[in-house]
């Protein structure tokens, strides 16, 4: 397994250590710069002298206040699941972080056919396309751009913005703040110091709290809880619940108590690699090796022959990455069909109907008043 890089050593640092190093203090300098930037970007959009702008129909934002790894993907592909089965004509827009496309609107699916690489979409936007059939996916910089794309061309009566809660130039109707269950502010401090993107003032903004990883941690912060009782916001948890394990190339697949006792090699790219690594673990499967990559990393020729080489050499049953790890592997094809992929879905616990109500009675609402 390799080891965590220095940047994310002192992320990990929520101050409780006494060592002060050179870097943290220049970062933390930087931290307060930052902080003051961004306090003055908000306090110009509450005052009104920065508008947003509203569009044709309901806008959702999926988003959070640290960077990566809350689970933002599998909530934006549940979400439309729910909508598109209530009725609803859902598209979603995507920044595209990633993505080599540089045009201010893209379109990854027009809801029949996938009509960009996971290169040029980002690995994201493109395996939301695959997962939502019938969807229509756009990236771009500019919400409202892509916004109006899909609703003149395709039609769209309700938006789903991943990752937009910083994204102030669009209304939304709903502001869905995910949160980690554990680690809610991450190390507490602001970018580049810690993982906060804004600070924590920023979440009255936010309808709804939506915890993930519920289920992985003993004990949920108190954070989440305190800050929606002072503003009055509801709270809701939820899980990753493995769905199978799929081969790259989409051919065979493996089901959960498939994996037990096998010897696995597994790598990923991704925010929170160890939630990756707790699902093989608790599988049942035998984890030999684990290497980890930055989030978003885009793998090498030399680094997969390096991973296969170690799988090899370990003799194990199987090599094993994440689905999102998958779709930056397309341009590789003969490595991605010697692989397999876990594959994760949003469940909302103890039950979905309380979420579920939640934001179809804030729709109702919405669309009430606009009527």
């Amino acid at each position: 397994m390799q080891k965590t890089d220095n940047w994310q050593r002192i992320w990990n640092d929520d101050g409780s250590s006494t060592r002060c190093t050179p870097a943290k203090t220049i970062l933390y300098a930087f931290s307060l710069l930052y902080r003051l930037i961004i306090s003055l970007r908000n306090r110009l959009y509450d005052h009104k002298i920065f508008s947003e702008k509203k569009l044709a129909c309901p806008v959702i934002s999926v988003g959070n206040i640290t960077v990566g790894g809350t689970g933002k993907t599998p909530c934006v592909i549940w979400l439309t699941r729910m909508l598109q089965e209530e009725g609803f004509r859902p598209a979603v827009l995507s920044r595209g972080y990633g993505g080599k496309s540089a045009a201010p609107v893209n379109i990854v699916s027009d809801g029949g056919n996938i009509l960009l690489s996971a290169a040029e979409a980002g690995d994201e936007p493109y395996l939301i396309a695959r997962s939502l059939p019938g969807i229509p996916v756009i990236t771009g910089p500019q919400r409202i751009l892509t916004g109006n794309k899909a609703i003149e061309n395709f039609g769209a009566d309700i938006l789903i913005c991943d990752d937009a809660f910083q994204h102030r130039r669009i209304f939304r109707d709903i502001n869905l703040a995910l949160l980690d269950s554990e680690k809610p502010l991450g190390n507490g401090y602001l970018l580049p110091r810690g993982e906060l993107r804004e600070p924590v003032t920023a979440l009255r903004r936010a309808d709804a709290f939506l915890l993930t990883r519920a289920d992985e941690v003993k004990k949920i912060s108190a954070i989440p809880g305190k800050l929606a009782q002072a503003e009055n916001i509801p709270v809701f948890l939820s899980t990753h619940k493995i769905v199978d394990v799929i081969c790259g190339n989409g051919g065979k697949h493996l089901s959960l108590a498939e994996l037990k006792d096998k010897k696995v090699c597994a790598f990923a790219g991704i925010a929170r690699p160890d939630s990756f690594q707790s699902a093989i673990k608790q599988a049942g499967a035998k984890l030999v090796s684990f290497d980890i990559f930055s989030d978003h990393h885009r793998y090498s020729p030399e680094e997969l022959e390096k991973i296969r080489n170690n799988f090899l050499r370990n003799n194990a049953d199987l090599l094993i990455t994440t689905e999102k790890d998958g779709m930056r592997l397309t341009e590789f094809p003969e490595f991605l069909a010697g692989i397999y992929l876990l594959r994760v879905k949003l469940a909302i616990i103890p039950n979905e109907n309380a979420l579920k109500n939640f934001i179809l009675g804030k729709l109702g609402n919405r669309l009430k008043t606009k009527g």
